[in-house]
């Protein structure tokens, strides 16, 4: 009972039902739960609003891209309102763009409600984009369990780091992260360097992909500022170079 009140699972788009709309396979659950027909509608089409299809409430899923299909399958689980969302390879069978899509799409949806999302991938890349924290595993142990910040640049062993060696290290690591990196520390400058003179700066949460193009502009060191505008470090261009490369 626990689990049918807290937890929805989001299938791949082949576990629609082929003969019935995409409103009534976004019903499903709840009329498996028993809810009244009226109330579960406005539900399902609510979820499918949300998911950008509220106006192909009544087609097939033989009539729905590839992508539709799998959004026809979140709203399904989101119909159910559930805490705690279950998701298997669930965009393992779409190609890139439609798969960087719903991406987008569950990324979104996080921000209008907060839910507890499980999900299960093989894309590395993926886990980093969605994932608060990820959870490694190999030959059924878990080998680390943190952010991917974390598992990047404190791996907890050999297979940890091997697994993470191909990880694009600029889209993953932020400016406060270097800065208290211990074995990139060598990059933070003295804030006494060059007292008089104001250098521009940025944000402690940008990515390093974004911050590269704006420090070869500047051509020098950037300060690094806090939410509150307070200077914590600063980074060079030779800096960054250092943090991206591979240890």
């Amino acid at each position: 009972m626990l689990r049918r009140q807290t937890m929805a699972m989001v299938f791949q788009s082949f576990a629609l039902f082929p003969h019935r709309s995409a409103l009534e396979n976004a019903e499903f659950g709840l009329e498996v739960a028993g809810m009244p027909k009226g109330k579960r509608v406005c539900r399902a089409k609510e979820a499918l609003e949300r998911v950008g299809l509220g106006n192909d409430l009544h087609r097939k899923p033989s009539q729905l891209s590839g992508g539709m299909r799998q959004r026809v399958g979140l709203a399904r689980a989101l119909a159910l309102d559930p805490p705690i969302l279950l998701m298997d390879e669930a965009f393992s069978a779409l190609d890139p763009l439609i798969r960087r899509d719903m991406q987008d799409l569950l990324l979104d949806l996080q921000k209008e409600q907060q839910r507890t999302v499980v999900f299960v991938s093989h894309d590395l890349d993926e886990a980093v984009r969605l994932g608060d924290r990820i959870a490694l595993m190999k030959e059924g142990q878990m080998l680390q369990c943190d952010s991917a910040e974390a598992l990047l640049l404190h791996p907890a062993g050999d297979a940890v780091s091997e697994f993470f060696e191909g990880v694009d290290r600029a889209s993953v690591l932020n400016l406060e992260a270097i800065l208290a990196n211990q074995t990139t520390e060598s990059i933070v400058a003295a804030n006494e360097e060059h007292p008089n003179q104001q250098r521009p700066s940025l944000k402690a949460s940008t990515l390093l992909s974004d911050a590269i193009p704006y420090i070869a502009d500047v051509n020098g060191p950037v300060d690094v500022i806090n939410d509150e505008d307070q200077v914590i470090g600063a980074v060079s261009p030779q800096g960054l170079l250092k943090a991206i490369a591979r240890p």
